[in-house]
C-alpha cells in the first residue's frame, strides 16, 4: 500500500509564495561567496543600528536582555527579535521531524522542499508569536507617535516593522547558506558575541559617558580600565583598592577576561579530542577509513535548548510578576514565590527565578559570601550558595537530558549510526557486516558520551556564566561562538580543497 503524503504538503503553496533566495545553478567561487558571506556581515551590523521607527527608549524594556548576545539581536531596533523566531521554527520542525510526528523524509527532495516552504510560514507565525507580547507589554510607543497614528495603529506599526527586521535576517541566513559559507544564523550569533567581547576588552569611553573620566567613573573596557587605573593611583592606592578595582570593578573586571580566555582554550580542546573506530570497506581491499566520535558530540544543541527553556521561564514570571492582568491571576499572579522583579528590571532579584537565572560573574554570587558588607546583593551566603548549586545543577541536568533526546531525533544514535555506517559499505574490521553487530559495538560509547557532552557542555556554560564573560556575552554565548569559529574554519578548508581541486567537490557534497 502507497503510503499517503504529509499533510504539511497542504501548507506548501503557501511558503512558496514567500519571498525567498534562489539557490545558484552552477559552482559558485570562493572568492564570492566570502564576499556574500562580508555583505551580508556588514549588512546586518547596520541593521543592528537602525531603532525602532515610533518606539519610546526610555520607557520600554528588554524582555530577553539578559539572552541577548546569543539571540543575536540589538535591544530597541528592527532585529529586536534577533533569530529568536527563526531558531524556534528551526527547532520546532527538526524535533517533529526527528520524532515522527512529521512524517517527512528530509533525503528525498520533494520532502525537504516542503520542509522548507512549511519552514518559513512557521518562522512567520513565530515572529507574531514573540512580536505581540513584547509590543503589547514592554515596547512602548512614544505619545508623539500614538497621538499619531493611535494605540492599535501604532503598536501594529511596531510589529510591522519587527516584522520586516526578522524575516530579512531569515533571508540574510538564506544567502549564507546558499551563496555563501556555513550558516547565516551562526554567523550572526558569533559576530554578535564577539562584537561584544570585543568592546567589553577594549572600549575606552567612561562607564558613564555624562560624566568626566575618574577613577570613579573609568573606562568601561577591561585593559583601558586596567592602563588608567595603573597610571592615575598610587602604589599604596593599588594596594588599598586600585588592584581591586581592576580584577573585580564592573564593568568588564579583568577576572571576566581571564575566564573568556579560559574558556575559549578550554572549548577548542574539547572540540578537537574524539574516539576514532576504525573502518574498512567490505568489498575493496586496503580501502580503510574512521568513524570519528566528538567528545562534544551533541554539540552546542543541548544548552541552546536549555537556555531558550530558561529565558521562556524567565519572560512568564515577570509577565506573572508585573502585567496588570496576568499578575491578577490567583495563586499565578503577582507571586514572589514564582519570580520577584524589581521596577523597570527584567532580571529577577528573588523567587524561583533568581535562582534558575544566570549568576552574573563572581562579583554576583561569590563576593556577596566572602564579603558582603561590600558586595552584598540583599541575599544571604547561604541563598547565594543555593542560587549557584541549584543553576549549575539545572543547567548540568537539563543539558544532559536534551542531549539525550537530541541525539535520538537526529539520527545520531547507535542504531542510526550503524545503518549510515553499513550502507556506506562499510564494517568495523573483526566484526560481522551486521548493524546489529555494529549496533552494539556503537552503544558502549555513544550513549556514555552523550550524557558526558551534555554535562561538559552544560557546566562549561554554567562555569562561565559565574566566573563572568568579557562584555557579557554570556557563557553560553562563548561556547556557540568558540564552536561556531572552529566549523566555520573548517568549512573555509574544505572549500578551498574543492577550489583546487574540482574532483573534490563530489565526496564533500559540493556544487558541480
Amino acid at each position: 500500500m502507497e503510503e499517503q503524503p504529509s499533510l504539511l504538503y497542504k501548507f506548501k503553496p503557501l511558503g512558496d509564495k514567500l519571498p525567498a533566495v534562489k539557490r545558484p545553478e552552477g559552482h559558485v567561487q570562493f572568492r564570492t561567496k566570502m564576499m556574500w558571506v562580508i555583505v551580508i556581515l556588514v549588512v546586518y551590523f547596520v541593521m543592528t543600528n537602525v531603532y525602532i521607527y515610533g518606539l519610546d527608549q526610555a520607557k520600554s524594556l528588554d524582555l530577553f536582555a539578559q539572552y541577548r548576545t546569543i539571540m543575536a539581536g540589538a535591544s530597541g531596533t528592527i532585529l529586536q527579535l534577533g533569530i529568536g523566531p527563526i531558531v524556534t521554527a528551526s527547532i520546532i520542525m527538526q524535533l517533529f521531524v526527528g520524532a515522527k510526528i512529521i512524517k517527512l523524509d528530509l533525503t528525498n527532495k520533494n520532502d525537504k522542499a516542503c520542509y522548507q516552504s512549511v519552514l518559513k510560514l512557521l518562522v512567520i507565525v513565530m515572529i507574531f508569536v514573540e512580536a505581540v507580547p513584547q509590543v503589547f507589554g514592554y515596547l512602548i510607543a512614544s505619545n508623539a507617535f500614538v497621538a499619531t497614528y493611535g494605540g492599535f495603529g501604532s503598536k501594529g506599526l511596531i510589529i510591522l516593522q519587527l516584522c520586516v527586521g526578522s524575516y530579512l535576517v531569515f533571508l540574510f541566513d538564506e544567502v549564507v547558506s546558499k551563496w555563501g559559507i556555513g550558516s547565516g544564523i551562526s554567523l550572526f550569533i558569533a559576530a554578535g558575541v564577539s562584537q561584544a567581547v570585543f568592546t567589553g576588552a577594549l572600549n575606552w569611553y567612561p562607564y558613564d559617558a555624562s560624566t568626566a573620566m575618574s577613577l570613579s567613573n573609568p573606562p568601561a573596557g577591561t585593559i583601558p580600565k586596567a592602563i588608567y587605573v595603573l597610571f592615575n593611583t598610587s602604589s599604596d592606592g593599588l594596594a588599598t583598592g586600585g588592584y581591586e578595582l581592576i580584577f573585580l570593578g564592573q564593568p568588564n573586571p579583568m577576572i571576566a577576561l581571564i575566564g573568556t580566555i579560559v574558556i575559549f582554550l578550554v572549548v577548542v580542546y574539547l572540540e578537537s579530542s574524539r574516539i576514532e573506530l576504525p573502518l574498512s570497506h567490505g568489498n575493496a581491499r586496503g580501502a580503510r577509513g574512521r568513524y570519528p566520535i566528538k567528545l562534544m558530540y551533541a554539540s552546542n544543541i543541548p544548552v541552546i535548548l536549555m537556555s531558550a527553556l530558561l529565558a521562556n521561564f524567565s519572560m512568564i514570571a515577570l509577565l506573572l510578576y508585573s502585567n496588570s492582568f496576568l499578575s491578577s491571576i490567583p495563586f499565578l499572579g503577582g507571586n514572589s514565590a514564582i519570580g520577584f522583579f524589581e521596577s523597570g528590571s527584567t532580571t529577577a532579584a528573588g523567587g524561583l527565578a533568581w535562582y534558575l537565572s544566570a549568576p552574573t560573574g563572581i562579583t554576583g554570587w561569590l563576593m556577596p559570601i566572602l564579603d558582603p558588607t561590600n558586595y552584598g546583593n540583599s541575599h544571604s551566603a547561604l541563598q547565594n550558595m543555593c542560587h549557584v548549586a541549584v543553576y549549575g545543577t539545572v543547567m548540568v541536568m537539563g543539558s544532559i537530558m536534551f542531549a539525550k533526546f537530541w541525539v535520538q531525533t537526529t539520527n545520531l544514535g547507535p542504531e542510526a549510526v550503524a545503518n549510515q555506517i553499513q550502507k556506506s559499505g562499510m564494517q568495523i574490521p573483526g566484526f560481522r557486516r551486521d548493524p546489529r553487530v555494529l549496533k552494539r559495538v556503537l552503544e558502549r560509547y555513544i550513549p556514555a558520551i552523550t550524557i558526558l557532552s551534555g554535562a561538559l557542555v552544560g557546566a562549561l556554560a554554567a562555569g562561565a556564566d559565574m566566573i563572568g564573560t568579557t562584555g557579557n556575552a554570556s557563557g553560553t554565548g562563548l561556547l556557540l561562538t568558540v564552536g561556531i569559529m572552529i566549523h566555520f574554519y573548517e568549512a573555509v578548508g574544505r572549500e578551498q580543497m574543492m577550489e583546487m581541486n574540482p574532483v573534490m567537490r563530489g565526496f564533500f557534497g559540493g556544487e558541480d
